[in-house]
């Protein structure tokens, strides 16, 4: 199978970030594939679900659920330097992935980490860290690290799970940037009460999950493309970008479905490519 190239890789996609680590004049993304993001901004670099590996390809190639591949790894992470804070959304590998950021942390001196409070003591001991190490949140909680504003949005993927203690299992956030508000869903489907969770944030972008939610995949479920355009026009965001689709073959689906139901939704949106940048400018 020939792998969807991606727009910019390793060194090249590297010194493209670097050009703009600095930039206060506009806030830059890149998709870094399924849902990872890189954002940049006046020399603050995050990180969100990252998963740079083919850890699951491995894991799963002699089960009844091949993870194969369908796009090129867009940077080794090795390559990453000077990042601030990395987040994960949940414990599923392909946002959690332990090849993707133990070499991530060990190259970033003081780098933080942001995660689902009640995923702790699993997140330490996948990415060999003390317990203390990352900073924890639920939802209806904030943070503020380095000067970045966060937000605990509850994400149901499949269902709103949380722990004894009542913390979310599943978590999207929504990050103040530069006065900008950029919510990433995380996995999740659209429960009730979510827009009303999202509109008072007045997002900028958001950035959503378009593979649905097909039992016969054997795994959990997220909005699909048209649920995703729906929610976007339903919370008022600006401009909206979808993932999560276009790494492994059984669970993906076609970007363009989601260009015509945002179209007939009326809402702004981007298409993105792997490695590619997204500039918001004010």
């Amino acid at each position: 199978m020939t792998l969807i190239p991606a727009l910019q890789k390793n060194e090249g996609l590297w010194n493209d970030i670097a050009t703009h680590a600095g930039d206060a004049a506009q806030i830059c993304i890149w998709w870094l594939g399924q849902s990872g993001f890189l954002i940049s901004y006046d020399g603050f670099q995050l990180i969100i679900d990252p998963y740079l590996s083919d850890s699951l390809t491995v894991k799963y190639a002699q089960t009844d659920k091949p993870h194969v591949r369908m796009s090129e790894r867009v940077i080794d992470p090795s390559l990453l330097r000077g990042i601030n804070l990395v987040t994960s959304s949940h414990n599923h590998t392909d946002h959690l992935d332990a090849e993707t950021l133990i070499p991530l942390i060990q190259n970033n001196p003081g780098i933080k980490m942001l995660i689902p409070e009640a995923n702790r003591a699993f997140v330490t001991e996948r990415i060999r860290q003390p317990f203390s190490f990352p900073i924890g949140i639920s939802d209806g909680e904030e943070v503020n690290i380095d000067g970045i504003q966060i937000y605990g949005i509850p994400a149901a993927h499949n269902t709103l799970d949380r722990n004894a203690d009542g913390k979310c299992l599943y978590m999207g956030y929504v990050f103040r940037i530069g006065g900008k508000h950029i919510y990433h869903s995380g996995d999740t489907l659209w429960f009730e009460g979510l827009e009303e969770l999202l509109r008072p944030f007045h997002i900028d972008l958001a950035l959503l999950p378009i593979n649905g939610n097909d039992p016969a995949r054997k795994v959990s479920g997220n909005l699909n493309a048209r649920e995703a355009a729906q929610l976007a026009k339903a919370i008022g965001a600006k401009l909206t970008v979808p993932c999560h689709y276009d790494m492994f073959t059984f669970n993906t689906e076609d970007p363009n479905v989601f260009a015509r139901e945002a179209t007939n939704a009326a809402i702004q949106y981007k298409i993105m490519q792997h490695g590619e940048k997204l500039a918001i400018s004010y």
